[in-house]
């Protein structure tokens, strides 16, 4: 039997055995030996220098008299028994247990000398002789014990990492981050000290150490820096509860530590102002002035830190402790040690006598004969004589009993951590295991899991990082967290999951980092605990804020609040799911740890003492122990898992610990204080170590490995869930159905599918329901997005799919301003107004005809629409002032609502809105909430200001108050049945009262911050027969309800007027204002009494809509948004949208429509052009582009043939033109600083515009004279129009839309307001009759575009096509053009025209075009995208797009049509190859693919049979070869960079290219001859071309396309400028593609691809046969295919002569 018993040996002080045995006087120190007296023994000299002297007899006595075993050296040692070993310091063990690799003699004697075992295969041998399994080699652990199987050669870090000096490697973007992440710092080291601090945006608040966070989150109540900063000077903070202490900073704390003498605030504000006297009666001041618990006085414990506890207290009895003797010696009664053998054996060996009777229960003395050899002296074991006497012991693994003769086994296992896990003691012996999935390690005590290295996975509040504990290696597995608190993972389906107390969301990932999603976004307020049940994949939380623990689905799903009574603030979570439990903490006003089966029954405490602040809990599944961590008493504990034997584990050093987790025997913690990560040994506490310090905020943490989530649990829901409908809960020793929260339970397994009956109420960031179905009664969020402040509510139990289970919510958000709906469970939500509107504060339903009534306090007005927010109409604007809640009585046809303003009342009108007045005026102050009930036929309301809940008859008579007391401020309302239920913004809670006397009154829920209104949402109301539910009524559009006896009455849709048969709407508005804001265009009807925008119901999204115009003929708007790059139109109900115009615009600032003409005019800031084009966006064309400088209005007058606009450049000024851009000339340019409006007054014969500079509208007559100033001031006027009598404007400061007279200015009123993003405005009379077109049924002759001009029409042709000699026809196309690309466009520009306008090809799926070229004898482009990695062709106007090539290309950079023979060539850089194929994309073939790299652009002359190329590799330069790719050569090699463009100069005969490295434009003869410079430097040039005396390039840089003269490099112009992505250009022209060559003519006699060169012709045949005989002779079909119809790659196959009948097969390549 084997104990490794720690002998402590302490000495006997020399001086006291001096004098008593030898009459030495007390002295100084012995300095190598004791001098003893006579007939004494002298033991070894101690540490201390101390001497100890003994009776010469005790020398050699087989006991260990100076406690250091020196008087038993040396000698003869006693015999062991014939079964033991006779180790070296005299202790017997087993035989068995000699060499068996432990030291159970305790002086290692048992294993010397011992012969080494032979490993086996798997295993690893160790330099001490141990084998341990391979895989346990390197794996950070000591497992040899002697460290030798972790010798290993130091981990590469990647080329993301950084390697700090102590080899460990952490992200590189750690480096030099502010952070020290590496062990040692040096990440930190040397680093430049002029990084920049981190700067928060406009929208963000800075916390104290540097972070942003969302400013929202200032002083919101929540520690989301992590310190508390974004919390301090804050001027209010939500309370804390009762019972609970505010900190400075905000920070709650349980008042009981206030002024307790220790720092719990991480302001220390705890602290301050203190007394003497603030410790409670059941605690004990320290001298300190910490308060500690009354039962800690006089524990024997120091847990004041100062003793103070534990001073002045009565002693237990017996002497002074003086200092412990060894583990086998004796402590006599005045303090000396003697040998335990000496103990009753008659001598008075103590001095004492403390060592014999009476003091000792000795036994008698020994008869004479007592002798061990007869019957073992009747010891049970061992038996020896000493003086004569028998003296018993024991063997290893026993001990005598007090009999002094039996021994009895040493019960091994009793000793908590002998054993790691498991331990099965036996007589004499014992022997450890260990559970399924862990390994004895060689010292068979200890346990190792079997599988990966353990990683502890811990929240870092701003990320989620990864360290490995027994080594240095550091990872970031998740950043640019919030506040990331608690996390919990599932190793089977590797997933991380945590809880975020910022965003209040919990989130979950790959345990790689991808695929971050949302699991629970709702509901949530501080959850700080999370646990994953692995084995029935549950996610459990607590929520200090909501004082809940939850469960739910690893996906969020069937969410159920579990547990929720008597719960104050549950923090830390652990889950047993092979037993079924869950433990939790909770650090309320009554500290606790409790736990229950994990479907929540069987609730117990199982620590309530001594607790304070229980942060941390982690659960030893292979030991069943629990452990926890209480930052105010800084402790570790463990207990059983009931509670049982509970003990500390650590209480020293732990300033703040929070979570913590263990793997096999160690724990790990985090410290808030210390910032740093730590371990122990889970048994004793000792062996601590720091494993990661200088963190910045770490919170959770876990060991990730699949031992602590254990494979071998039984699910006890089965595969089937447990036939549960939703959620299947595990038990002790089953399971039970449970479901979401709120839904009743039909039976054992199934749950309803909706709810019947919940209180629905709004929390201005949430809407939440009771359900009164179950008994729980706890609040549920409905899961909604973006809900930012929800006050009113409403619901109609009977609208939505779902049958019984529908039902609609609807809501008002006075932040976002809209209302918007969903079912009641949160699914298909959407928008139904969000236009128009300030502060919707008042919400109804009538669920009877679908209709939605609301109040808005911004606009004072009450509208209606239907339940999809179709048909809106304004019911009441007149005499409102601040209206409130509203409600709708269907049955009586009334609706009622409250008005808050300077004379506050209740009014009642039909819910036509006829019949109005007032029924309640006096003595109210706020009313808030309204509600009807049927029932007493009474009005009920709650009034804020006088603080009473009142009710009336429906007529106001009858007022009595209801409830008068105990209501600090009401604010929602609702009744249902013979209750009244009401929310208190004060008291943060919902009540409910008996509705006919007040009393009964209950609480239903607190602790509610910010509630709003409350609605009774039910399945029980009443069916009204209404007159609207036949054929609507007879209305055209809206049917309302109205009292009897009209009982219903018709309306229309805001801005349409209803026709005399009081039935049928207008068709649409005749007279109306239509104007833009960025995101949307409204109109305002000027048909009505009162002024009011609707939003025009286009179905596509505007980012910023600028420019208007309108075609009343055709009842279109024309619009124009500079973000996405169009001008689009749609009819007047916002149907048929179209995009008529969708490239070449820049910023259209201007649009005019000429509704007579049916032309659209516009003009480009950013092209600097005005444009005209068909209002279908066809014939597009350039009017003005010459010193223009930022046009912006625009105006037409069409009978006189005028165009007018507006310029805003440097020289602002106000020009006029013909229609056709003739005639232009400058009528205004002084006094002008930002003219933005233009309209023009047909009737008066005058021209107005707006000055956003001078503040000022002014007016002229149409040719500049008589200017006057209309209005001023006006702060910054944009749109202007006129209609009638009046001019309006839109005001960019006013944010509104005014009106004033056109010829005084006077009488200016505003029509709408709070409308930011005004800009142009128009004006429509779709009864005015307009003017007819000038260009007359014919169009004027024109076979394009006919415009009028002041003098009569002209005829124009679209951008860049001439118009004939003829004056009225056009060209099909120009005959001379640039054609380029830009990566997703391809573009031309007319060399016929000198407008210079790059006009767009319609080609479609462009992604990123990058080389062209074209053929003029089909009339086609073609094109390389190496996105799609495909070459294509289309038609010169863009139709007819097809793929050629879409196989094998990788990077295909340059493109050349050999436009004689048919082919095309093309570079692939990726590749390295130049290939060949028929236009076709047929017959294709690589002709070069050695001694390539990267190749780019190519160039062919089809008359001379050469091909050119460059190469953009190591060794830039430029080659040359037939067009068969033989005779290849290096033109030039030398003096080149980056050669990207190449173009030939088929007139001069010469080569020009572009080098992007030395930035310059370059050309040669062709051959690499007389080269010379042509330009330098250029930016950066990309491709070129060439046309007549010019070359062209595109440059990236500029962005532009530039020109100069070919010859001398000079009369340098940008053709194009502010272009991205310029890539490919090229010249189309008749005098481009000339010449011919020898396959011009039936393909040269070749039957696929035919090749000229100089005087000769090449057939050669495809890489791969396509099915067609192949021949490389001329004019020779053959009957059979080819053997060899495909030569090797970088060769020509062919034959320039008939006379050579074939070519040998598997020819050698000539190219060398």
């Amino acid at each position: 039997m084997r104990r490794s018993a720690a002998l402590l040996l302490l000495l006997l002080r020399s001086l006291l055995l001096t004098l008593l045995l030898s009459g030495h006087s007390p002295g100084g120190r012995c300095s190598a030996e004791c001098s003893c007296g006579r007939s004494h023994f002298s033991c070894s000299v101690s540490s201390l220098g101390e001497c100890t002297c003994i009776p010469e007899q005790w020398r050699c006595d087989g006991d260990n008299d100076c406690g250091d075993h020196s008087d038993e050296d040396g000698c003869m040692l006693p015999t062991c028994s014939p079964l033991d070993f006779h180790c070296d310091n005299g202790k017997c063990v087993r035989r068995s247990w000699v060499c068996d690799g432990d030291n159970d003699c305790e002086d290692d004697s048992d294993e010397q000398d011992c012969p080494p075992r032979e490993c086996e295969e798997d295993e690893f041998q160790c330099q001490n002789g141990y084998c341990i399994r391979s895989l346990w080699h390197c794996d950070g652990d000591n497992d040899c014990g002697d460290n030798s199987d972790e010798q290993c050669d130091m981990r590469k870090c990647s080329d993301k990492e950084f390697r700090c000096s102590d080899g460990s490697c952490i992200a590189e973007h750690w480096y030099c981050d502010g952070d020290a992440d590496c062990k040692d710092s040096s990440d930190e080291d040397n680093c430049p000290s002029d990084v920049l601090v981190a700067t928060c945006s406009v929208e963000e608040f800075q916390c104290s150490y540097g972070r942003c966070i969302l400013d929202i989150y200032h002083c919101d109540g929540d520690d989301d820096c992590g310190d508390w900063s974004d919390e301090s000077d804050c001027a209010s903070h939500q309370p804390c509860r009762s019972l609970e202490f505010m900190c400075s900073s905000g920070m709650c704390i349980n008042a009981g530590w206030r002024c307790d003498g220790e720092f719990d605030c991480d302001d220390q504000s705890d602290e301050s102002n203190c007394t003497s006297s603030m410790c409670t009666v059941d605690q004990f001041r320290c001298a300190t002035g910490r308060c500690v618990r009354l039962s800690w006085r006089c524990d024997g414990e120091d847990d004041c830190s100062d003793h103070s506890d534990e001073d002045g207290c009565e002693k237990t009895g017996g002497p002074p402790a003086a200092t412990p003797c060894a583990s086998d010696q004796f402590q006599c009664g005045n303090g000396r040690c003697i040998g335990q053998r000496k103990v009753c054996n008659q001598v008075d060996d103590c001095g004492d006598a403390s060592d014999e009777q009476p003091h000792q229960d000795c036994p008698g003395r020994r008869s004479p004969e007592g002798s061990c050899d007869h019957q073992n002296g009747g010891c049970s074991q061992k038996c020896q004589l000493v003086r004569a006497l028998v003296q018993c012991s024991c063997h290893t693994g026993y001990r005598l009993l007090e009999d002094t003769r039996t021994c009895q086994d040493v019960d091994e296992c009793a000793e908590e951590g002998y054993c790691s896990q498991g331990c099965t003691n036996s007589q004499g012996g014992f022997r450890c295991w260990c559970v399924q999935g862990y390994e004895l390690r060689p010292d068979r005590r200890s346990c190792k899991a079997l599988g990966p290295e353990p990683v502890l996975l811990f929240a870092n509040r701003i990320d989620i990082r990864q360290v490995l504990p027994h080594r240095s290696e550091y990872t970031l597995l998740l950043n640019n967290l919030e506040n990331a608190i608690a996390l919990d993972f599932h190793h089977q389906e590797e997933l991380v999951f945590w809880s975020d107390v910022t965003l209040d969301r919990i989130m979950k990932a790959n345990l790689n980092g991808s695929n971050v999603e949302e699991v629970v976004s709702t509901g949530l307020e501080s959850p700080g605990g999370l646990a994953i049940d692995w084995i029935h994949d549950k996610l459990f939380w607590t929520d200090s804020g909501t004082s809940r623990i939850e469960v739910s689905n690893l996906d969020g799903s069937h969410r159920k609040v579990l547990l929720w009574q008597d719960m104050e603030k549950p923090r830390a979570i652990a889950l047993h799911p092979m037993e079924g439990k869950i433990y939790w903490t909770d650090w309320g006003n009554t500290p606790r740890i409790e736990f229950s089966d994990m479907d929540g029954s069987g609730r117990r405490v199982i620590a309530d003492t001594a607790l304070y602040w229980p942060n941390g809990l982690t659960i030893d599944y292979a030991s069943q122990r629990l452990y926890w961590v209480d930052a105010k008493h800084h402790v570790i504990e463990r207990s059983q898992l009931d509670g049982s034997d509970r003990r500390a584990v650590i209480s020293h050093g732990l300033p703040h610990p929070f979570a913590i987790t263990v793997f096999e025997d160690s724990l790990y913690w985090t410290d808030w204080h210390t910032k740093s990560i730590n371990s122990a040994n889970k048994f004793t506490g000792k062996n601590q170590e720091v494993v990661r310090s200088k963190l910045h905020f770490p919170m959770d943490i876990h060991t990730l490995h699949p031992q602590r989530q254990p494979a071998g649990g039984r699910n006890r829901c089965g595969s089937n869930n447990g036939g549960c409908s939703h959620l299947c809960l595990p038990s002790n020793t089953s399971f039970s159905c449970a479901c979401p929260t709120g839904f009743r339970k039909l039976d054992q397994h199934r749950c309803a599918d909706g709810l019947d009956k919940f209180l629905l109420f709004a929390r201005r960031t949430d809407i939440r329901r009771i359900s009164l179905d179950t008994a729980e009664r706890a609040d549920h969020v409905v899961p909604l997005a973006h809900v930012r402040n929800a006050v009113a509510l409403d619901w109609d139990a009977s609208q939505g799919e779902g049958g019984a289970e529908g039902g609609y919510i609807y809501w008002t958000d006075v932040t976002t301003d809209a209302i918007s709906r969903a079912l009641w469970d949160g699914s298909r939500q959407e928008v139904v107004v969000d236009t128009s509107l300030e502060s919707p504060a008042g919400l109804a339903i009538d669920w009877v005809t679908n209709k939605i009534y609301w109040t808005d306090a911004g606009t004072d007005r009450i509208e209606v629409s239907n339940t999809d927010g179709s048909m809106r109409t304004v019911l009441v604007w007149e005499n409102l002032d601040r209206p409130r809640d509203i409600v709708v009585d269907p049955v009586g046809g009334f609706m009622y609502w409250t008005d808050w303003g300077a004379s506050p009342k209740i009014e009642r009108a039909g819910m036509d809105a006829l019949d109005r007045r007032v029924i309640v005026s006096s003595n109210l102050t706020w009313p808030n909430g309204l509600a009807v009930d049927y029932e007493t036929q009474r009005l009920y309301w709650a009034d804020a200001g006088v603080k009473t809940i009142e009710f009336g008859n429906f007529d106001g008579s009858g007022r009595q108050v209801l409830i008068g007391s105990q209501l600090p401020h009401p604010f929602g309302l609702t009744v249902h049945q013979d209750r009244l239920y009401w929310t208190d913004w004060q008291s943060k809670s919902i009540q409910s009262a008996d509705k006919l006397t007040g009393l009964d009154r209950h609480t239903l829920a607190q602790n509610l911050e910010n509630l709003m209104d409350i609605h009774m949402f039910h399945r029980l109301r009443q069916t009204v027969s209404n007159p609207c539910s036949v054929n609507n009524g007879g209305c055209s559009h809206l049917c309302l309800l109205a009292p009897p006896p009209r009982g219903s009455s018709c309306a229309c849709p805001t801005g349409i007027n209803l026709q005399p048969d009081r039935k049928t709407c207008s068709p649409g508005m005749s007279r109306f204002l239509i104007f833009a804001r960025r995101t949307d265009i409204r109109m305002v009807s000027l048909d009505i009494p009162y002024f009011a925008d609707v939003v025009l119901a286009v179905n596509t999204s505007m980012k910023n809509t600028i420019a208007i115009g309108v075609d009343p003929r055709e009842g279109k708007v024309y619009w124009s948004d500079s973000t996405l790059k169009r001008i689009s139109r749609a009819d007047f109900s916002g149907e048929e949208q179209e995009d008529i115009i969708t490239t070449g615009l820049v910023t259209t600032d201007g649009l005019a429509v000429d509704a007579e003409g049916q032309k659209i005019f516009w003009t480009d800031t950013g092209t600097n052009r005005i444009e005209v084009a068909n209002l279908d966006g066809s014939m597009r064309k350039v009017l003005v582009w010459r010193n223009l400088d930022s046009p912006r209005a625009i105006a037409l007058y069409h009978q006189m043939g005028y165009l007018y606009w507006t310029d805003w450049g440097e020289q602002a000024k106000l020009e006029r033109s013909a229609m056709d851009g003739s005639g232009r000339v400058v009528l205004i340019r002084d006094n002008l600083g930002w003219p933005n409006g233009l309209a023009i007054d047909t009737a008066g014969a005058q021209l107005l515009w707006a000055d956003a500079h001078t503040e000022r509208i002014e007016v002229s007559d149409l040719d500049g004279q008589q200017r006057r100033t209309l209005v001023a001031p006006v702060q910054h006027p944009y749109g202007l129009t006129l209609l009638g009598p009046h001019i309006y404007w839109t005001d960019w400061q006013s944010r509104s839309v005014h009106r004033a007279d056109k010829t005084s200015g006077s009488e200016g009123i505003t029509v709408r307001a709070n409308l930011p993003g005004l800009m142009d405005i128009q004006a429509v009379d779709r009864e005015r009759p307009l003017g007819p077109d000038r260009c007359g049924p014919t169009n004027g002759g024109c076979s394009h575009l006919c415009l009028p001009r002041p003098d009569g029409t002209s005829c124009a042709c679209p951008t860049g096509v001439l118009l004939k000699a003829d004056g009225f026809s056009c060209e099909q196309r120009p005959e001379s053009y640039l054609l380029f690309s830009n990566r997703v466009s391809l573009r031309r520009i007319s060399l016929d025209t000198d407008d210079r306008t790059d006009v767009h090809l319609d080609v479609p799926q462009l992604h990123n075009v990058i080389s062209l070229d074209y053929d003029s004898v089909d009339g086609k482009v073609y094109y390389t995208d190496v996105t799609l990695d495909v070459i294509r062709r289309a038609n010169l106007d863009g139709s007819g797009m097809e793929t050629v090539v879409s196989q094998g290309l990788k990077t295909t950079d340059g493109l050349a049509v050999d436009w004689v023979s048919r082919n095309m060539y093309w570079t692939d850089t990726g590749r390295n190859t130049i290939e060949v194929a028929r236009l076709d994309g047929s017959c294709r073939k690589v002709l070069v693919n050695n001694s390539l790299d990267e190749p780019r652009a190519i160039a062919v002359f089809p008359s001379k049979g050469f091909l050119f190329w460059t190469d953009w590799g190591n060794i830039a330069k430029i080659e040359r070869s037939h067009l068969d790719g033989s005779e290849r050569k290096v033109l030039i090699n030398t003096d080149l960079g980056w050669p990207n463009g190449l173009t030939l100069d088929y007139d001069t005969r010469r080569i020009f290219w572009v080098d992007a490295h030395l930035d310059r434009i370059e050309s040669s003869d062709l051959n690499g001859k007389l080269r010379q410079i042509l330009v330098s430097p250029v930016s950066h040039p990309f491709a070129l071309t060439q046309s007549d005396r010019w070359i062209y390039w595109t440059d990236w840089q500029t962005k532009s396309i530039q020109r100069v003269d070919k010859h001398t490099g000079r009369s340098k112009e940008t053709v194009l400028a502010n272009v991205e992505g310029l890539m490919d250009i090229i010249v189309v022209s008749p005098n481009r593609q000339t010449g011919t060559n020898l396959c011009a003519v039936n393909n040269g006699g070749c039957t696929h691809l035919c090749f000229s060169r100089t005087s000769s012709l090449v057939c050669s045949c495809p890489d791969q046969p396509d099915g067609r005989p192949c021949s490389t002779i001329s004019g020779y079909m053959p009957t059979v295919p080819s053997s060899s119809s495909s030569s090797s790659s970088g060769s020509s196959s062919g034959s320039s002569s008939p006379s050579v009948p074939t070519e040998p097969p598997h020819r050698p390549s000539s190219v060398k």
